[in-house]
Formats: C-alpha cells, sequence, structure tokens
C-alpha cells in the first residue's frame, strides 16, 4: 500500500540555517502518527511543506500520492490542517465559521449542517454564541481542530492541537483522533508525550532537522529504551545504590525516594541476581524488586538528552 505520507532527502534552508536535513520518513496510511522533536527540530517546517504553505529547497515530498510542489487544489482539498496558532474571523461565531470553511470545500445543505453540528458537539462549542473573537485559546484551539476535519479529509495534518485545551477538551479530541485510525490518516505533531503513547501507532523522532528515529511505538521503545529495574530497600536504598552506580551492566542510576532506586540496566538477567546479592552485602534489606516498562519519554530523552 502506498504511503499517505513519503519524504525523501526532504531539506529546507533558511539562509544559512538547515531547518530540515535530508529528513526520510513514510507514514503509513490509515494510521495515527506521531511526529515528536524538541522545540526548533522542524516539525513546524515539515507540516508547512507538506500542505503547500512552504517550498522545500531540496529533495521531495509526497501526499496522497502526489507531489506536493505540484499538487492540484483536488489534492488539497483531501487535506485537513491545523496550525499550531490557528487564526480566525474574530465577528464570526463558531457555526458561522465552520458553515463557511465548509462551503468552500463545496459543501452544503443538510451534508454541512450536520457535519457542522456534528463537530461542534465534538469541540464542546455546541452551545457557545459567543464571537471567536471572544474565545480563548484553548477554545479557539477546539474550534482549529474542528475546522481541519470540516471536509472528512484523507490525511488529517495537526500541529500542536492540544497544547492548549483543558483536561477535558483534550480528551474530547484525543478520543476524535483515535477514532479516526483506520479510516484517515493523521500526522500529528506534539511534545506532549502521553498523547502520543494515548492515540499513536507508529512515531518519528526529529532532532536537528533529521529523523532520529522511526518505528511503531512498541518497537521503538524495545530497539532504544533501557530497560530499567526499581528497588524498594529498607532502611535507606543509598547503600545499595552507591554500590551499584559503578556497575558494568548499570547506565544510569535514579533516585526517586529514600528508600528507593530505580536502575537503567543492559542486562535485566545479570541485574536481578546481582542486585539481590549486594543488598546482602551492604546490609540492606529489599522490599521490593521489579521491572519497569520503558516509557516513550525514556526514549526520547535518550535520543535527543535534555533538549526538550
Amino acid at each position: 500500500m502506498t504511503p499517505a505520507i513519503e519524504l525523501h532527502d526532504l531539506t529546507k534552508l533558511y539562509g544559512p540555517v538547515r531547518a530540515l536535513d535530508g529528513v526520510c520518513l513514510d507514514v503509513p496510511s490509515g494510521s495515527v502518527f506521531g511526529f515528536l522533536g524538541p522545540n526548533g527540530a522542524g516539525k513546524t517546517t515539515t507540516l508547512r511543506i507538506l500542505t503547500g504553505l512552504a517550498r522545500p529547497s531540496s529533495g521531495g515530498a509526497r501526499v496522497l500520492g502526489h507531489d506536493v510542489v505540484t499538487a492540484t487544489n483536488q489534492v488539497r482539498a483531501a487535506i485537513g490542517y491545523l496550525p499550531d496558532v490557528p487564526g480566525f474571523y474574530p465577528w464570526m461565531t463558531g457555526r458561522e465559521l465552520l458553515r463557511f470553511a465548509g462551503r468552500l470545500f463545496g459543501l452544503s445543505g443538510h451534508t454541512l449542517t450536520a457535519r457542522v453540528d456534528a463537530l461542534l458537539d465534538l469541540a464542546g462549542l455546541a452551545g457557545v454564541k459567543t464571537r471567536v473573537g471572544g474565545y480563548s485559546r484553548g477554545m479557539k484551539q477546539r474550534l482549529g481542530v474542528a475546522q481541519a476535519l470540516i471536509n472528512a479529509p484523507s490525511v488529517l495534518m495537526l500541529d500542536e492541537p492540544t497544547s492548549a485545551l483543558d483536561p477535558i477538551g483534550r480528551k474530547a479530541v484525543l478520543d476524535m483522533i483515535a477514532s479516526l485510525a483506520g479510516r484517515t490518516t493523521v500526522f500529528f505533531s506534539t511534545h506532549i508525550l502521553s498523547d502520543v503513547e494515548r492515540v499513536c501507532d507508529t512515531v518519528a523522532i526529529l532532532h536537528r532537522g533529521r529523523v532520529a528515529a522511526q518505528a511503531r511505538i512498541g518497537e521503538l521503545k524495545s530497539r532504544y529504551g533501557m530497560q530499567k529495574i526499581a528497588v524498594e530497600a529498607t532502611p535507606s536504598a543509598e547503600p545499595l545504590a552507591a554500590a551499584l552506580a559503578h556497575a558494568p551492566w548499570v547506565s544510569a542510576v535514579e533516585r526517586p525516594s529514600d528508600d528507593r532506586v530505580v536502575l537503567a540496566v543492559n542486562d535485566v538477567q545479570r541485574a536481578q541476581r546481582e542486585i539481590p546479592a549486594t543488598a546482602v552485602a551492604q546490609g540492606v534489606g529489599i522490599r521490593r524488586l521489579e521491572t519497569v516498562e520503558v516509557s516513550l519519554e525514556d526514549v526520547f530523552v535518550d535520543l535527543v538528552g535534555v533538549e526538550r
């Protein structure tokens, strides 16, 4: 099956600055694809190129099999896009704005009315009569998601769609995104790692204009994430942490509390053998020893460091 989005050696220069430096990735059709990276990594630049709002300096990008540089309006009509800071006509109500956007895509009559009603309800704005100029940032963001869906797009591109939402609005948007899996390809740029783990099946991590990793989330954790073991000790975990800090199978030591130590390890079996023996040698009792599931945040930090 042809990928919904294809990037091949995509490069974007702004003077001497390489915002994108040979980006290559494929976004499977029907996937909810998380596009992660620190601020300044090139996520928004990528989205602007994919939507035709910017041109690449070199390399190629295709959406739905069409080159983004030569794509026609017929192709763009199959794309939904929400920028990181959406802009609206402030004198319109939310309903008026969605109806206006729908008419731009050729919608009318009952189809347009039903879609506007459903999207306003999804965005939590159905009962709001205030004009958009009086909306909060969170309300505008939810309206932006609704506008991006008005044309029932084949590819939905979202740039930080939940960054300004309260927990209830955020849950509604994430539930909506999850429900699109298999029906619409969602290209979801965000810095909120928990959102990606909740709704995305595949992820790419962008770092300094390059793709540092791309895989399904489970595979990414297995490939890049260090295994972790948490130990709860008595009376204190300090002697155990000090004794294990320089063990060849220990990559990092965390001390979340006085009686707890979390070890990043590269050999789980050896760790499980040697931790109890070390505890006995240090006169430390072990109340609990368990492996800790590697999170996407662990992988992200491992790949891009502290530049978050």
